[in-house]
């Protein structure tokens, strides 16, 4: 108890403030916000152009980027309801317009399609040569290649085709498979072997287009 006692004394006691004191740190906080305001209001007074000028450029950017993404919605939503019309209507000339007016895969299927519709093989060389994705321009060489096979060479044929001689693209065992039939009607047999060896052997060719190959071996 006396340890306690003894501790309890020797804890030092907050020291009071005397009402002088207190009028002093009010009167210092005073002239302290005194100041504050006048150090903004001279800061305001002083770049008040840039502050408005920044404010207005932000807001002109959340507008516009606002803007922006409703007219690009609004174009979204517009094209797929004329695809989908077009679609239903089987209508080749609404979507080779749609083709016209729209970019990407989206121009590229409309295309596509159009050309399904009415066999209008100018639309094919359209897309081949033009079309905004590598996967629909290949379609449309497979297709062309169908067509005007038996007008090419062999290296002419081969080299049409040169743009699907890799697995990344998803008509690589088919073009593969075209180049060996062509290879084949040219009574080129050992090349034809070889390519169809080579699907044959692939565990990643699909069974279809493997089974073809050896029909034709």
């Amino acid at each position: 108890m006396a340890n306690m006692l003894q501790r309890n004394k020797n804890i030092k006691q907050p020291i009071k403030k005397t009402r002088q004191e207190y009028a002093e740190d009010a009167l210092y906080r005073e002239v302290w916000e005194d100041v504050n305001n006048e150090k903004t209001q001279q800061f305001l007074k002083k770049y008040w152009r840039h502050i408005v000028g920044v404010a207005l450029a932000i807001m002109f950017v959340v507008c516009a980027y606002q803007i922006g993404m409703r007219m690009y919605w609004s174009s979204k939503i517009a094209t797929a309801v004329v695809y989908e019309s077009a679609i239903n209507n089987v209508d080749a000339n609404a979507l080779a317009n749609l083709a016209k007016d729209s970019r990407g895969g989206t121009a590229d299927l409309a295309l596509f399609q159009s050309y399904l519709i009415d066999n209008d093989v100018k639309k094919l060389e359209d897309l081949a040569e033009h079309g905004h994705t590598r996967d629909f321009k290949d379609l449309a060489k497979l297709h062309l290649a169908a067509i005007n096979g038996d007008k090419m060479g062999v290296p002419e044929f081969v080299l049409y085709l040169s743009s699907m001689d890799t697995k990344k693209s998803p008509f690589y065992y088919t073009a593969t498979l075209m180049v060996a039939q062509k290879y084949l009607a040219n009574g080129e047999v050992a090349s034809a072997n070889k390519l169809l060896d080579k699907i044959i052997n692939d565990k990643d060719a699909p069974a279809s287009i493997s089974a073809t190959a050896q029909t034709l071996k």
